[in-house]
């Protein structure tokens, strides 16, 4: 692989580190963004060959600052990786507005952002690989996870209009669809609000006690999935989406079919619509 420069949010934990600790251990110039000075300390101590820099993905205006600095110092980047994000869990009726605002802010403003610092970069170029990591979350729902979801459902489709609208200038752009892994995003970092309603714990409550017990247990191995995405900027020819774990595929399969039966069972209600 010729050798890159990466620019990777949310560096130091989960997806980001794991892509991070491969591209870092293939030579690769790694900038990665951290939140705090203590993360920071953090990634210089597991990863000292990563340029790490303070940025929080939700203070917008100063992100094109931030990506302007990074490529004076360490060159022109040639992949970023949007991986800051977090999971909250929560019943739509429980949750409150403010944290799916919060939710939508890192997940999707915050990526979008940072996607939008790079694409006249990029575009300028006539080059560049853009991943943005949603989740099959955004290809599928659970009950209890409704912000998540629709956090990376829209990622997911500003990540195909994006490919569409970049692909004339040799711009790619892949939206990396995980499935259950083993980080942090169902432990620390999984926003969890209080539960209020017993109407809803014969269908809630075992999900959360379920997935907290399966926390850091997941099928799903982020040194695999670091290597794979190492593999994808490589290809001349990505995907619009990737599935990464066989949950993923599974899950994401069934949906499909469902779908395709859905439209089938109402074809003459939909095209009943159409005029004369």
């Amino acid at each position: 692989m010729s050798q890159k420069t990466f620019f990777i949010t949310g560096a130091n934990s989960g997806f980001g580190l794991a892509v991070a600790t491969a591209a870092s251990e293939q030579g690769h110039t790694v900038i990665g963004t951290v939140r705090s000075e203590a993360s920071q300390a953090g990634l210089a101590e597991r990863l000292p060959a990563v340029r790490s820099v303070l940025c929080d993905v939700t203070e917008f205006d100063r992100i094109p600052d931030v990506v302007e600095q990074a490529e004076k110092d360490h060159g022109p980047v040639d992949v970023l990786i949007n991986n800051a994000g977090y999971g909250h869990e929560g019943l739509l009726e429980e949750s409150p507005l403010d944290e799916m605002r919060r939710q939508f802010d890192v997940n999707v403003f915050g990526a979008v952002a940072v996607a939008k610092a790079f694409l006249p970069r990029f575009r300028e170029r006539r080059r560049g690989f853009i991943v943005n990591v949603t989740s099959m979350g955004g290809m599928i729902t659970m009950p209890g996870i409704a912000y998540y979801c629709g956090s990376k459902f829209a990622l997911q489709g500003i990540s195909e209009v994006m490919r569409t609208e970049m692909a004339p200038f040799g711009v790619h752009v892949t939206a990396l669809c995980p499935g259950s892994f083993r980080t942090d995003w169902a432990g620390r970092s999984m926003v969890r609000t209080e539960r209020s309603i017993d109407d809803y714990d014969a269908l809630f409550d075992p999900i959360r006690e379920a997935r907290q017990a399966k926390s850091g247990k997941q099928l799903g191995d982020p040194n695999k999935l670091a290597a794979a995405v190492l593999s994808l900027i490589e290809s001349a020819n990505p995907p619009p989406q990737l599935l990464l774990g066989s949950d993923a595929l599974k899950l994401v399969s069934d949906r499909i079919e469902c779908l395709q039966q859905e439209i089938e069972a109402w074809k003459s209600v939909t095209v009943s619509t159409d005029g004369q």
